[in-house]
């Protein structure tokens, strides 16, 4: 058999056999699920005392829902299926937020930024400077810094990638260069022809006595890699793990995801972006017409932040304890690199009650005097953020927002397509990427403010995954970001005239149905 066969089958195998795994993992937790239904319901017919504590239980659990501080958009979904379907809704209710799992990365995730938190220290002098030549974005970064924790740093030289091809080229280059370390941290990893050459420079690193790991997230790879992956990564000399493994027990923490795209090489050099490494992110494969993405490389101290937040997650996923001396990974302090503006790379977790992500782009929609503009994957908002683009609309700000042209999710494209009408009447543009789908997560707001990273404008990326992105303000490269989007959107269909009115018939109900249970999940 030649090469391109062999290599055909090696991937519809590994393909299968991933899909096969998730398959018996979802149907396992099905059954497990429905036997527990069902046999509180058997003993509730037996024993009506059992079906009287129940929906006790259910009404004093609405009623702290609501009380909770979190969204409204959240809370609703939940209270009713609790009220609808009592021992359903508390029983996922149960899973999803008060289970061993979901505590247990809690305590290991809070543990693990005990050993972090003290190498990034805030300068409380730059958002003193700000202050003075622009109150309302030196709130924006006190925010940032202040209440979420993430430093503001000055003297990064940045470089935007509008090319996902050129991204992939540096970022190779930069590796080949590491003496020290390499860390990655991906939601998905493809082993084929895109990994190819960044596989072959972390090999020669990894035996050339260069510290280098790998952390993927076990779902959002789960099509692209077997167990093998790490095998074969580590007899390189690869220090490799999975993030929350895909296992066939109680655990609705299989809902939380990495879904961060961060490289780290010697403290030095980072990147990140909306972009994972495989083959369609790079135009390589066509499943959804071009594809389109961006990323950024971090050269100064503010890749100290991106060291941190791999170190947080590797010990957070590893198991046993780890005693490793972290000083040597934060040497580098960015003295070096002169340059303007100020950059602060944030992460965001589902781990608390903080929505680092949502809030960054409230922020910066609230704070635009002349124009704030997204490119999103997917428009599933709370009623809050809609709010603060209709708002912004109404008091003559330009508001702009490009999604996919050609979905990657059908369904989920018909939620997206569902906030059109009512964003549209207050005057808000939108834009859909007529060449095929746009992967990319970013905002750009009156040439002074621009975040690039991971965070999509949806429910799973603001409440359910691990995110990152970076805030740059005044920073050189935001026009090469404003000149990114000024060009998607000449390559986009206004499509604003087109739904400007909500959608009738079976499709309408179709769309708010989606819209109510995209919370959940």
């Amino acid at each position: 058999m030649n090469r391109i066969g062999h290599k055909t089958r090696e991937k519809k195998t590994s393909i299968k056999n991933s899909v096969g795994r998730i398959l018996l993992a979802v149907l396992l937790l099905l059954i497990q699920f429905i036997w527990v239904w069902v046999l509180i319901t058997n003993l509730s017919a037996q024993y009506p005392i059992i079906n009287i504590v129940i929906s006790a239980f259910a009404v004093i659990l609405v009623i702290a829902i609501n009380e909770n501080e979190k969204i409204m958009s959240l809370k609703a979904p939940t209270m009713i299926l609790i009220m609808m379907a009592p021992v359903i809704g508390v029983l996922f209710f149960l899973l999803s937020e008060a289970m061993s799992n979901t505590l247990m990365m809690r305590k290991r995730f809070e543990n693990s930024r005990l050993l972090t938190e003290r190498f990034i220290r805030a300068d409380k002098s730059i958002i003193s400077k700000v202050t003075l030549k622009d109150q309302s974005m030196a709130g924006d970064l006190r925010y940032i810094q202040d209440h979420c924790g993430f430093p503001l740093y000055l003297d990064n030289d940045i470089t935007y990638f509008s090319d996902t091809t050129k991204a992939l080229k540096s970022q190779i280059e930069e590796i080949r260069k590491a003496r020290e370390f390499i860390f990655m941290e991906y939601h998905a990893i493809e082993d084929k022809e895109s990994f190819e050459g960044m596989k072959e420079a972390l090999f020669e690193r990894a035996e050339a006595g260069v510290d280098v790991r790998i952390l993927y997230d076990d779902l959002g790879s789960f099509v692209f890699i077997n167990y093998d992956f790490i095998k074969r990564m580590e007899s390189h000399g690869i220090k490799c793990m999975a993030f929350n493994p895909i296992m066939p027990f109680f655990n609705l923490f299989i809902n939380n995801r990495d879904h961060r795209k961060i490289t780290v090489i010697d403290g030095k050099v980072g990147f990140t972006g909306g972009y994972n490494i495989a083959n369609e992110y790079f135009n390589i494969t066509h499943p959804y017409g071009e594809w389109k993405d961006a990323g950024i490389m971090i050269r100064g101290g503010a890749v100290r932040s991106l060291t941190v937040m791999f170190l947080e997650m590797w010990n957070s996923v590893r198991k046993n304890r780890n005693d490793e001396d972290l000083e040597k990974f934060f040497v580098y302090d960015g003295s070096d690199v002169s340059s303007g503006g100020i950059v602060a790379p944030y992460a965001d977790t589902p781990l608390d009650d903080e929505p680092v992500g949502e809030n960054v782009y409230i922020n910066a929609i609230n704070t635009a005097t002349s124009y704030v503009w997204f490119i999103t994957p997917y428009l599933i908002i709370s009623d809050e953020l809609k709010r603060a683009l209709q708002i912004a609309a109404k008091r003559g700000i330009d508001v702009r927002i490009v999604t996919p042209g050609i979905p990657d999710k059908k369904i989920i494209y018909q939620a997206t397509r569902s906030y059109y009408a009512e964003l549209i009447s207050s005057g808000v543009k939108i834009y859909e990427f007529t060449p095929g789908f746009c992967h990319a997560k970013l905002c750009l707001a009156d040439d002074r403010l621009a975040v690039v990273g991971t965070i999509n404008m949806d429910f799973r990326s603001f409440y359910h995954h691990f995110e990152n992105a970076v805030l740059l303000y005044d920073v050189p490269a935001i026009a090469d970001i404003k000149s990114d989007f000024e060009d998607t959107m000449k390559r986009s269909s206004d499509v604003t005239s087109r739904y400007n009115v909500r959608q009738k018939g079976i499709i309408r109900v179709v769309q708010s149905l989606l819209r109510l249970v995209a919370p959940l999940f």
